[in-house]
């Protein structure tokens, strides 16, 4: 909720709280029918990044289609020796460490729904942590972005307005960490700017 996004913003300046930003590739667009084939994230705090960034490949069940290979580079063949997807989300939870560490994602809930639809496929129970999602903080801290023609709250959208080295736009290491700078970057416009701080 809104409430908490003020809280948790209010927090990053003031605790020393986990938060992992985390971005998912996958093989389509409906968690049901579809399956992951990489997750990124990045722990940080307010000091920076405190952990090693996660990064780990996922072979699905399926082939990957051929224009999620042109979107993302990831082919059969990367993915040919890597784990299944029940021992990647077991390492992202290790990753995580805690429900208490908060999540940050951009359009989050298609990487929570995709992480959690893994999750239930193994009979385990969703992600528990409070999940902060940076597109909803985008538009609601720049509505003036929407006249932009560059589809201005996507990720490299956003990263260019920020000055953010985007890296290998669609690859989960990359999208993580470019979301955790547009996390910082907005909680610091909020933290700095009376106009949005009603918001």
């Amino acid at each position: 909720t809104l409430t908490d996004t003020k809280r948790i913003i209010r927090d990053f300046f003031e605790k020393d709280y986990a938060y992992v930003a985390v971005d998912t590739e996958t093989t389509g667009l409906h968690p049901l029918e579809n399956f992951l084939i990489e997750i990124g994230a990045v722990k940080f705090n307010r000091y920076g990044i405190i952990a090693e960034p996660f990064d780990i490949l996922i072979k699905p069940p399926v082939e990957i289609p051929m224009h999620i290979t042109e979107l993302t580079g990831i082919d059969d063949f990367m993915v040919s020796k890597c784990p299944a997807a029940a021992e990647a989300v077991n390492k992202f939870q290790e990753y995580i460490e805690s429900p208490d560490t908060i999540l940050i994602a951009h359009n989050a809930p298609f990487d929570i729904h995709f992480i959690n639809a893994e999750l239930e496929r193994l009979g385990n129970m969703p992600l528990k942590n409070h999940v902060i999602d940076t597109l909803v903080m985008a538009r609601r801290f720049h509505p003036d972005f929407r006249g932009a023609e560059d589809g201005p709250y996507r990720l490299q959208s956003l990263a260019r307005r920020f000055n953010i080295n985007a890296g290998h736009a669609h690859r989960a290491n990359d999208d993580a960490r470019v979301c955790m700078e547009i996390f910082k970057n907005l909680a610091l416009e909020r933290k700095n700017n009376t106009s949005i701080k009603d918001l």
